[in-house]
């Protein structure tokens, strides 16, 4: 968080709120689906240098 000054921005409590809404959810026949991600999320996905999850 340092690297990018995340933590001018965000608290460390408020950078996993932000990523906390993202759900995973099993459709019958094991098919598996991510909730869509905000920009923001995507954003800070790649500041914290974590490929964001895809939607399936």
């Amino acid at each position: 968080m340092s690297d990018h000054d995340l933590f001018k921005k965000y608290t460390l409590q408020e950078l996993l709120d932000e990523l906390e809404v993202i759900e995973q959810y099993r459709q019958p026949g094991g098919h598996t689906h991510i909730s869509e991600l905000t920009k923001k999320q995507i954003e800070l996905y790649h500041l914290l240098g974590v490929e964001p999850p895809t939607l399936v």
